[in-house]
């Protein structure tokens, strides 16, 4: 068999730096389709995946001008060929070819004169996608130094696409054939109107070196969303550094920070860099950032406007490159007005604002899809056979409010899957009972239905209710409700301390 030329090992070698990471995965897979037609001389390509569920291919990314996507059964069609036989196949001439699937060229207008198409094989050996090129340029055919070139390749991007979200996709709907195969954008699944408006402005923000400020309550998807903010752009090769201000003791931070100088104070015996300089040439995700102490403040916004600081007890300015990616679940406007946050760095690190939506806003569809994914996904990493999710149990997941957003949904659907045996029922979901008559707001006697009472309070005072609603739930439990709630045990007690409860060991 002839071999491949050298030249395939270049075909992902500009991607290197993105696969297996939050990477745009459409615009990852197009241009790497791109990069397949040139070096096969081929006038157009098409990535097929296999859907269990409907026993199809259909087109991920493919040069498909004339239709959004096209689908074929197993066994139908050259592609389909290809994913039942499990073989490269080769027609140099389509015209009387049964296994030619003409429709499509009539239901696109473009004409094959050619084509090849070899499977996509896992580290398995599993089939569960074809590579196909059509129209070799400025020859009759495809020749078999191209079948053994696109094989090649094949492995290559089959090794690429097993480090993506998407690739785990498949292995979801391998498991769950009953569910379609989801939409997925940098790990994060949902079709929502809110989180599509929201994916079109991470992609304008990303390439930038613009300060962004993600809004929304906790467990809504913030750091996901900022590491798609890193990756993106074209600070993708350097570190991501989180900061978690709610996790960390105000005295801490500022040396978290920005680090600081032998004897600085007791014990500094040696130099100690900050996240900034570990960071230097990449992100700092500054997580909570509402809860950064004021003369903290005032360091980071010169970070911002000068791109230098001191270390703690330094003198000697410390110039840094980074781009600055916040979050926060507070009304930080409110704090400005409050004199609690420095209005002059509240502009500066809101050039661009994302506000993420509650899960229980983005509608029943994608509580479904994230369900089935967590079904999944849990059962692989316990080295389970996955459950299946009961009707009655995802009404109940629909109804329920979700307070602690996709965290905990993904805490339920674990445990859920933990305790089952072979089916989620809906007394496996450990959810409080509360929740059946909060699901739907109350009518009045005199008016329309009444609005939730939380849409009516101060963000503070919705966050102590959840927090004293959650720890109802494990029973006063403070570890139980940290996990729930994803926040240190000591963060949960300064809160509580804050709310007047003293702090009791549990």
């Amino acid at each position: 068999m002839p071999h491949a030329p050298s030249d395939v090992s270049q075909v992902l070698l500009p991607f290197g730096g993105l696969v297996g990471r939050e990477v745009d995965l459409d615009a990852f897979l197009q241009t790497l389709m791109d990069r397949i037609a040139i070096t096969l001389q081929a006038d157009r390509g098409t990535l097929w995946l296999l859907d269990p569920a409907r026993r199809e291919l259909f087109s991920r990314a493919a040069h498909l001008p004339e239709v959004s996507q096209i689908r074929v059964k197993l066994g139908q069609g050259v592609a389909g060929t290809v994913a039942e036989a499990g073989h490269a196949i080769n027609v140099p001439d389509p015209r009387g070819e049964q296994r030619f699937f003409a429709d499509i060229d009539r239901m696109t207008g473009y004409r094959t004169t050619s084509l090849l198409a070899v499977p996509l094989r896992d580290t398995d050996g599993a089939l569960y996608g074809v590579l196909q090129v059509l129209n070799r340029r400025g020859a009759d055919r495809f020749t078999d130094d191209d079948t053994a070139r696109l094989t090649a390749i094949a492995s290559q991007v089959s090794t690429a696409l097993q480090s993506t979200s998407l690739y785990q996709e498949l292995q979801r709907a391998k498991d769950q054939p009953q569910v379609p195969v989801g939409y997925f954008f940098n790990r994060i699944i949902g079709e929502s109107p809110q989180l599509q408006a929201i994916y079109r402005l991470v992609r304008k923000a990303a390439p930038t070196d613009a300060t962004v400020l993600l809004r929304g309550e906790s467990g809504s998807g913030k750091e996901l969303f900022a590491r798609a903010v890193h990756v993106n752009g074209p600070r993708r090769d350097q570190p991501f550094i989180k900061v978690d201000c709610a996790a960390l003791p105000a005295t801490l931070i500022e040396n978290e920070l920005f680090g600081h100088e032998r004897g600085a104070f007791t014990g500094a015996d040696h130099r100690m860099p900050g996240k900034f300089e570990a960071a230097s040439g990449g992100t700092v995700f500054i997580d909570e950032i509402g809860e950064l102490p004021l003369p903290v403040q005032g360091k980071l916004l010169r970070v911002i406007q000068d791109r230098e600081f001191e270390r703690v007890g330094g003198t000697q300015a410390v110039k840094v490159d980074v781009r600055i990616v916040a979050a926060t679940h507070r009304d930080l406007a409110r704090m400005v007005a409050e004199g609690r946050f420095r209005e002059d760095l509240y502009y500066r690190i809101k050039v661009v604002e994302v506000v993420l939506p509650p899960l229980r806003e983005r509608g029943a569809e994608d509580i479904e899809r994230l369900a089935h994914h967590f079904v999944g996904a849990v059962a692989r990493r316990h080295r389970l056979s996955p459950p299946r999710l009961s009707a009655a149990a995802l009404e109940r997941l629909k109804r329920y409010r979700w307070p602690g957003n996709v965290r905990e949904l993904e805490n339920c659907i674990e445990s859920a899957v933990v305790l089952c045996e072979g089916e989620i029922l809906e007394e496996h979901l450990p959810l409080p009972n509360v929740d059946r008559a909060a699901a739907v707001p109350a009518a009045t006697h005199d008016g329309p239905p009444a609005r939730a009472e939380a849409s009516l309070l101060p963000l503070a005072e919705v966050e102590r209710r959840h927090i004293l609603r959650v720890l109802e739930a494990v029973k006063g439990n403070r570890t139980a409700a940290s996990r729930v709630l994803e926040i240190g045990r000591n963060t949960l007690a300064r809160k509580l301390k804050e709310y007047g409860l003293a702090d009791e060991p549990s």
